[in-house]
C-alpha cells in the first residue's frame, strides 16, 4: 500500500505502509495435530472435534500422559 503526500515544492513523496497478517483463516497446526491424535486414540468424530477446539491444550495433555 502506498500513499502520496504532497510537499510544498510540488513534488510528491511516497510513504509505504505495510501490514502483516499471521493467520487469515482456516485451522492451525495445533488443531490438526489434536484432531489427528484424538482420532487415532478414540476413533470418534465428536471427541476429535472437541479436542480440536482445545488444540494445544490437548496435545500437551496427551504428551504428558503417554
Amino acid at each position: 500500500m502506498s500513499r502520496h503526500i504532497p510537499e510544498k515544492n510540488g513534488t510528491k513523496k511516497v510513504k509505504r505502509m505495510e501490514s502483516k497478517t499471521v493467520v487469515k483463516n482456516g485451522i492451525g497446526f495445533g488443531s490438526v495435530l489434536a484432531i489427528t491424535i484424538s482420532w487415532s486414540v478414540n476413533h470418534s468424530i465428536v471427541w476429535a472435534i472437541i479436542h480440536g477446539c482445545f488444540s494445544w491444550l490437548y496435545v500437551i495433555y496427551y504428551a504428558m500422559t503417554r
